[in-house]
């Protein structure tokens, strides 16, 4: 939400916003989506396809759980990150990209590079304007906004005229800790509804 905040009130609201789960991606096929891959590449490779960074230049890639990435592939994100240009698996032509990069993770990065799991070099390549996004559990006075707006919307689509929730109802919710913060609170109102 804050990323789509961010590209949507920027310059660059008019052009693509990319979403890639960093952590949902085959590791066989991350390099691929990311950077795209020329026709023949490998085997199912039978059309030339544009990867995330082609898809958003000019806009925004939200790379989405960044720390589940190898060292073996933080290398070539740095490489892009630093030429501005990427190469399709399969291709020796770099293309030229405008992209902005906004990272997220629930990993403490500086940990992972300490642990040696992240890169420091894509660490600090990455970590130009930190924002770091309390858990629900930290910002309770949130819960009865998010609440309500879920109901609203969950009431809508489903035909329901449900006004408002209880007071009794809140306090309750406010109470809970929501491990899977926003997502969590999201699906359980939807359930409830």
């Amino acid at each position: 939400l804050v990323a789509r905040a961010i590209h949507y009130n920027s310059n660059r609201k008019n052009n693509p916003f990319i979403t890639t789960n960093c952590a949902a991606l085959p590791e066989g096929l991350v390099e691929s989506v990311l950077f795209g891959h020329e026709k023949g590449a490998f085997t199912g490779a039978y059309r030339m396809t544009k990867g995330r960074f082609e898809m958003a230049d000019g806009g925004t890639l939200l790379l989405d759980e960044v720390s589940e990435i190898n060292l073996g592939l933080q290398a070539k994100l740095l490489r892009v990150l630093q030429e501005r240009e990427v190469e399709r698996v399969g291709g020796g032509k770099p293309i030229s990209i405008d992209v902005r990069i906004i990272a997220t993770t629930n990993k403490d990065l500086k940990k992972s590079v300490e642990e040696g799991l992240f890169r420091e070099d894509l660490f600090y390549r990455l970590n130009v304007v930190p924002i770091y996004l309390p858990s629900l559990a930290e910002r309770r006075e949130d819960i009865p906004l998010l609440v309500n707006h879920f109901v609203k919307i969950f009431s809508s689509e489903n035909g329901l005229a449900i006004k408002n929730v209880t007071e009794r109802a809140i306090k309750v919710l406010t109470q809970r800790d929501w491990p899977g913060n926003v997502r969590e609170i999201e699906n359980c109102i939807e359930r409830a509804v």
